[in-house]
């Protein structure tokens, strides 16, 4: 518990405690709470969660059918999970501006309003879309898919389709609703923070692809031109990969100067791993 000054009726300080659970836990700092998350799952977890990613990976290639479900359903998740958490928390989301005296264009920057381009999303989407296709196609369909135009290319279209309408889903999310949703379960408190959940899980699944890096096996930087060429990679690959799952907390708190501190936190782990070719190779055998 630590304290906050207040005035007094004297004009004088006086120390009033402030609730540090409360405050990490208050929905305005969702983003927060998922840095911290991340940072922690990044010390003490994800390498292990990473190792068994990979084993899994090297189990489908192998043709074991259980593993290639798993990571089937892992791309499905990372495509899913978003778009659930944008309708789960968007009611909630601009209630809570709205109370406020906010919307969500006025929490924009020059920056973000470059990062919430949707083209960045889609583009985004199209991979995982591709991961989803080559990894549920091939196990229904076998090797006859890519031979078989009439499967493949209205599977492909398919795709495509859902995936612009995931996208809408997503960035529909910063755009307040007329009204209030006729479900009741979208309008419950439960609701966002089944939203949260979501958000948090698919957080987890894209730190997964990132700390593949520390298996790469990189060796320490040989000069100062490697290091700062790697660690300039590294921020910018970070960025890419931690901004999807974590644009919805940022509209709400990017122009808190705490939020890119924050950030970096969460991701410097992996960073450093990678950047002094701290590899984690060694923990496989």
């Amino acid at each position: 518990m630590a304290k906050r000054k207040n005035p007094n009726q004297n004009g004088s300080e006086s120390a009033a405690p402030v609730d540090f659970k409360s405050f990490l836990l208050a929905k305005t700092n969702r983003g927060l709470l998922l840095d911290i998350v991340v940072f922690v799952t990044n010390l003490f977890l994800m390498q292990l969660l990473t190792r068994l990613f990979l084993d899994l990976f090297r189990q489908a290639e192998a043709g074991d059918e259980v593993a290639q479900y798993a990571l089937a359903f892992s791309s499905l998740g990372m495509w899913i999970l978003p778009a659930a958490g944008a309708v789960l928390k968007r009611w909630h989301f601009h209630r809570r501006l709205k109370g406020t005296g906010k919307t969500a264009a006025s929490s924009e920057s020059g920056l973000s309003g470059c990062l919430f381009n949707p083209i960045f999303y889609f583009c985004l989407n199209l991979v995982i879309l591709s991961m989803i296709l080559t990894g549920f196609a091939q196990l229904l369909f076998g090797d006859v898919l890519l031979k078989t135009p009439a499967i493949f290319v209205p599977l492909v279209i398919l795709g495509l389709i859902l995936t612009i309408f995931q996208t809408y889903l997503i960035y529909r999310y910063f755009s307040p609703p007329k009204n209030p949703p006729q479900s009741e379960f979208l309008r419950s408190p439960r609701s966002e923070t089944l939203g949260d959940i979501c958000l948090f899980l698919n957080m987890i699944l894209f730190q997964i692809g990132w700390n593949t890096l520390t298996f790469t096996g990189l060796g320490p930087p040989s000069g100062f031109l490697e290091f700062a060429g790697r660690l300039f990679l590294l921020c910018f690959i970070a960025l890419l990969i931690y901004f999807p799952p974590r644009m919805f907390y940022l509209a709400e708190d990017i122009n808190r100067p705490r939020t890119w501190l924050t950030m970096l936190l969460a991701n410097s782990p992996v960073i450093l791993r990678v950047l002094f070719g701290m590899s984690s190779t060694a923990m496989t055998n």
